[in-house]
């Protein structure tokens, strides 16, 4: 990835195209190596999370759909998303209830977002000491951690700009 810091994506300038074509490309040999189908369905509702670094509610992806003609009906695009979401390639954002690609398909990582509350552009970042630290002390406890759920809300550099002005 061709961004000015790997760790964070959304916010900063990057070879978009090569971003897509990277996480296509990685959701496409998960999906061989593993047996999963990656229908057209799933395809198109992956690039449609991939064409903006911001979160798309269900019915956005569910209308690109139908306007292309596939999945006329909302469990198409429920199941696309959800399929997505179950094997790394897209994350749900809860604050938004939404969904955005995963900016780091393959990667082990517990993703933390960073949302912009005046654009809602959706930043995901791997650097996650909280999270690191939560998992290890939930080992000294004996809870078992079954998902973590880092969100920040704050404004982006962009917006931070024109509030300024």
């Amino acid at each position: 990835m061709s961004a000015p810091d790997a760790e964070t994506l959304g916010f900063t300038r990057h070879d978009h195209a090569h971003c897509v074509a990277e996480a296509l490309a990685a959701a496409e040999a998960r999906c061989t190596e593993t047996g999963l189908r990656f229908t057209a369905v799933r395809r198109r509702a992956l690039e449609i999370l991939l064409e903006e670094h911001k979160a798309m509610g269900a019915y956005e992806v569910l209308e690109r759909l139908q306007q292309e003609g596939l999945g006329a009906q909302p469990p198409a695009a429920y199941r696309a998303l959800d399929f997505l979401v179950a094997n790394g390639f897209a994350h749900r954002i809860e604050r938004l209830n939404a969904f955005i690609a995963c900016a780091h398909p393959g990667a082990d990582h517990v993703p933390a977002f960073l949302i912009c509350r005046n654009c809602n552009r959706v930043a995901e970042s791997l650097s996650l000491p909280n999270a690191v630290v939560l998992e290890a002390t939930s080992g000294t406890s004996g809870f078992a951690i079954e998902r973590i759920l880092v969100e920040a809300v704050g404004l982006c550099a962009a917006c931070q700009q024109k509030a300024d002005t």
